[in-house]
């Protein structure tokens, strides 16, 4: 199910030795991975500091964009659980007062949807 939950658009729990190797050179000084997942190509990254999306494009994925968002430009967020219909949870984000969530991203059952709900928490009130 793993392999067609990725080609849906869910994402999955991603090693944090795989994501330090791969993306040390983001980090700024005193900044850690706290948790990952990956999305087929993309990667969505939380450290002790802020968010990173990775938006790797194109055929290759040579071409990449990084985006960070930092917890205290979060206004709000919210969670969906899965169903039993519905195989997957979803996270949105939104950044300062937009009207609409700046990220939206699903998630497939592998993720505790509730942990990831408790980290941007943290972060966010804290």
């Amino acid at each position: 199910m793993g392999f067609f939950s990725a080609i849906l658009g869910n994402a999955g729990v991603a090693q944090p030795n795989e994501l330090n190797a791969e993306y040390e050179v983001l980090l700024a000084e005193g900044e850690a991975i706290e948790i990952g997942f990956k999305l087929v190509r993309d990667v969505f990254i939380f450290t002790n500091k802020r968010l990173i999306l990775v938006d790797k494009q194109g055929l290759t994925g040579k071409k990449v964009e990084y985006l960070s968002v930092m917890y205290k430009s979060i206004s709000r967020f919210a969670i969906e659980t899965a169903g039993h219909l519905d195989l997957d949870a979803e996270l949105k984000i939104w950044v300062s007062s937009e009207a609409l969530p700046s990220v939206t991203r699903k998630f497939n059952k592998q993720v505790n949807i509730y942990d990831l709900q408790k980290v941007l928490a943290t972060h966010v009130l804290g």
